[in-house]
């Protein structure tokens, strides 16, 4: 298998992952989930990193490995500890249709790359693709799960995404950059799992829906 192959194969894995967060009813399985994908994006910042012979990448991977893989999700699985690991309220949408859904954003990803043609990811558009697509579906699942913790898996598979498509158009960005991005990454999970805390102690439930409880 070639360097792109191997990359494109797995960033498809990547959406796979992606779904099996999004539609697991346990935010705890969904957690480890995360992790596991996680995973999955560290293999294709060393596949680029070989492929691409762009060493910067090496660093991705690392910083990756040790934030993505493990730090957020030992924040969310210890902020669970605390709230339980009750099954999702609710959905607004059906799996059937997340899938849908999903497919229609990977569509909507390809006719977005398609105008590209620089050299560096013409052979990479596949994969590229997949990288907006799944910051897609990491806003998609922010949009329709009402359980807290979800909605903050949410926002780091939005965050994948992006620093996916960081890795395509900008690997050879400063080390610099990508202190910036985990920072930011581990702060606002910190923040969020702060507020999910909070929902928890005055409703005790995680359901967003009863938000407006915190209210005064």
């Amino acid at each position: 298998m070639t360097g792109v192959n191997l990359v494109n194969t797995l960033a498809v894995l990547l959406i796979v992952t992606s779904l099996l967060v999004v539609e697991s009813r346990k935010p705890r399985l969904s957690a480890k989930l995360y992790s596991l994908q996680s995973f999955v994006l560290v293999l294709i910042f060393l596949s680029l990193a070989v492929f691409m012979h762009a060493k910067p990448l090496y660093i991705w991977a690392v910083t990756a490995l040790l934030t993505k893989v493990i730090l957020v999700p030992w924040i969310l699985l210890r902020a669970l500890r605390k709230v339980g690991d009750a099954e999702e309220p609710g959905t607004l949408l059906s799996p059937a249709a997340t899938l849908i859904v999903a497919a229609i954003f990977v569509g909507l990803s390809f006719l977005i790359v398609t105008p590209f043609h620089t050299e560096a990811i013409l052979k990479l558009k596949p994969a590229l693709a997949v990288s907006i697509a799944h910051f897609l579906l990491g806003l998609l699942c922010i949009l329709t799960r009402r359980n807290a913790v979800k909605q903050i898996l949410g926002y780091c598979l939005m965050e994948n995404g992006s620093h996916l498509t960081l890795a395509f158009m900008a690997f050879n960005a400063p080390e610099t950059v990508e202190i910036g991005i985990v920072t930011d990454a581990i702060f606002a999970v910190l923040i969020m799992c702060v507020i999910a805390k909070s929902l928890f102690r005055v409703t005790g439930t995680l359901d967003t829906d009863e938000l407006t409880s915190l209210k005064g």
